[in-house]
Parts: structure tokens; sequence; C-alpha cells
């Protein structure tokens, strides 16, 4: 574009000086001629510098997501496949053969079966046994009645004996009873004691339950909802749409299931797109500005979006716990840049960016918009200049 300026000047200055001689062509014009340019070339490169700064160092970042089987097992199926294919979210990459995992669920079904079924007898057994602490306490009742009477016949049949009116027969007769009943009693109250006990220990086992439901049920059912999920991630599903990068993983091979052992690993179809700048350039740049961007993978293409954010942050502000004092030497890394992060127009979504793709970029701010026109043009300059090859085989 500088080069397109000074051209057009210079026919200008061809048709003023030398084609029409309206003005002479002397020491003072030479060096006023000569002055012009560069001093104007100064303050436009300056102002374009602050107003619509430029960077030669764009990055395409994407996050990549390493996939562990949260199963180990002998891979049936690898269904996808690596290279430049997109896998959507909640597709299949890999199956690992189902059946322990299969067998295990029957076999808690079963048990749960099981555990189910031992509730309700034990449920139907605190029935029984307070039908049986029902039927002593009455009996036990009854005999304490009969008791009772039978206590009070004998106290009278002594006072008949001592006054002569009573036989003695018929004394030792209700004393008989009296034992016979006293006994009946203690039976009748341990059996009483005993129901009670066996009530009380049906009770117990009952009594643990978690949220409502029956210990043994609830362990069980806990174990099958874990075994069932198991089941579920012999298939693995992708987390998003991406893209398989270095697929090594194939049928026959046997995953462990160990969470530092990735079998592949995703690349995320739609990145995040960083250019770099001096800090000194980003006075003037605020988010919402419009930003352009040209990419080496596609020549000639320029991508229009706007700024995100600036990420006011890098590793030279970084001050680490430590027990040692900050150094000072001399050799100091040069200032860092800071990264601006880009959002795409919707219109160039769809445009493919690698990961790891470089460019150049430019961000057109509030102030002199007038001057903007010349930073487009030398970017687009930039992106067709990416069609040329500059090796020599």
């Amino acid at each position: 574009m500088e080069a397109l300026l000074l051209a057009i000047y210079s026919f200008f200055v061809w048709l003023i000086f030398i084609k029409f001689k309206w003005l002479p062509w002397n020491i003072q014009t030479q060096v006023t001629v000569a002055i012009i340019p560069i001093v104007g070339m100064a303050v436009l490169i300056l102002l374009l510098n602050i107003f619509a700064p430029s960077s030669s160092d764009v990055r395409v970042y994407k996050y990549t997501v390493p996939i562990v089987s949260q199963v180990k097992g002998r891979v049936l199926e690898v269904p996808v496949e690596e290279g430049n294919r997109l896998v959507k979210k909640g597709e299949v990459l890999f199956k690992i053969d189902p059946q322990p995992y299969r067998l295990a669920v029957n076999t808690l079904e079963a048990q749960l079966a099981t555990a189910s079924a031992s509730q309700k007898e034990l449920e139907e057994s605190v029935k029984g046994a307070r039908g049986a602490v029902d039927q002593s306490t009455a009996r036990l009742r009854e005999v304490s009645a009969r008791l009772e009477l039978a206590r009070t016949r004998v106290s009278q049949n002594r006072e008949l004996v001592a006054t002569g009116a009573g036989t003695k027969f018929d004394l030792e007769q209700a004393e008989t009873n009296l034992k016979e009943l006293e006994g009946q009693y203690e039976a009748a109250r341990a059996s009483q004691v005993q129901a009670q006990a066996g009530e009380q220990q049906v009770r117990q086992k009952l009594g643990a339950n978690v949220k409502g439901e029956f210990a043994q049920v609830a362990q069980i059912r806990a174990q099958l909802e874990n075994a069932r999920w198991e089941l579920e991630q012999t298939t693995t599903l992708s987390p998003c749409d991406c893209y398989v990068i270095n697929l090594q993983l194939r049928p026959g091979a046997f995953v462990a299931g160990i969470p530092f052992n990735a079998v592949m690993t995703l690349v995320e179809a739609k990145g995040q797109v960083v250019a770099l700048f001096y800090q000194n350039e980003l006075h003037q740049v605020k988010p919402g500005n419009t930003a352009e961007f040209t990419l080496n993978t596609d020549p000639g293409h320029v991508v229009r979006g706007k700024v995100d954010s600036i990420i006011w942050a890098q590793g030279q502000g970084q001050m680490p716990q430590s027990g040692t004092l900050p150094m000072t030497g001399v050799l100091n890394a040069p200032p860092g840049r800071f990264p601006v992060k880009f959002d795409i127009e919707d219109k160039d979504k769809d445009v493919f960016m690698a990961a790891g793709a470089a460019g150049a970029a430019a961000i057109y701010t509030d102030r002199l918009a007038a001057i903007h026109i010349i930073r487009m043009v030398i970017l687009r300059v930039g992106a067709y200049t990416n069609y040329l090859i500059l090796k020599l085989h």
C-alpha cells in the first residue's frame, strides 16, 4: 500500500513539475518533494499503528479432549476414522465387550429380587410376631385373673378351717389349684417375653433402612445401578463435535479403565483465534472493535470478526510462591505481548481453521476511521501474497 501511495504521489509530481511545468523544478522544490512523502508516510504509519494496530502473529488454538475408558475390557469395535473427518457429539467412538457387565447386572437383579422377597417375609414375620405377642398377653391376663381367684379361695378356705366351718381337704385342693395357676402364670409370662423379643428382633432387622427402604435392598439396588452404569460405559460416545487425531485404538485391544491412560484424543471442531500485540499497541483497543485476520492456510481470504477481550496477563507478571528472592539479572526476557481474542462473524463461522494455523490480523478502533481503509488494503495484499510459496524446489 505504501508503494502504491508513493507511485500516485510520484505521478502527480511528474505532472506538475515535468509534464506541465506548473512549478519550477529547482533545489527548493526538489527538497520539498522529497520531504513530503517521508514525513507523510511516517505520520501515516504512526497513526495506523495507533488507531488500526496490526499483528503478524495470529494463532488458532483448539482444546483437546483426552478420551479415557470408564471401564476395562476388550475392544470390539472402533467405528470412527481419524483425520479431517468430523465426529458429531453423541456418535460412538468405540465399544467394549459388554458380556461381563451384563452378567453382573443379571446377578444383582436376582439378588435384588431375593432381598425384596426377604423384606416381604420380614414384614409378614412382624405381623405374626405381633399376633403372638397379643395372644400371649391375652393368655397372661386370663391366667392372672384365675390366679387372683385361686388366691382368694385359698384365703377363704383357711378362714373356714380356722373356725371349724370348712374341711382341710378343700383347703388343700385350693392350695393345689393355686400352685398350678402360679406355674401357668410363669409359663404365660415367659411366653409373652419370648414373643416380645421375637417381635423386637424382626423390627430391628426392618429398622435398618435407607430413605424408607430396607438396608439390604437399598445396598443391592445401589450396586445394580452402578453395574447398569458400567454396562452403559462399554459404549463410549463423543462428548463434542470434534476430530479424532492419531487414532491408534483397534478392535482386539484391551483398555484398562485407568484415569491417566487415554486411548484417543479429540480436537474440538471450533477453536479460538488469538492475535499477539505489543503492549503499547492496545491503549485504543476495546471489546467490540471490528477486527480482521488472515490465515496462511487459506490464502486470499480475510475473516471478519470483533474483539472479544484483551487478555491482560502473561507469564512475566506472575510471581509464584517460593522461598527464593526474585532475580533481576542481565538476561531478562523482553517484555511479553498481550493476546487479543476474536469473535468470528456468523458468515465466517464455517471457515475451516486448523489448530496451530498462523496468520496476520488488524483491529479497527473507534477513531480515525478514514485511515482504516489503508490497513484493510495492506491486510488484503498480505493475504494474496500467501499464494507465493518461496522455496527453490
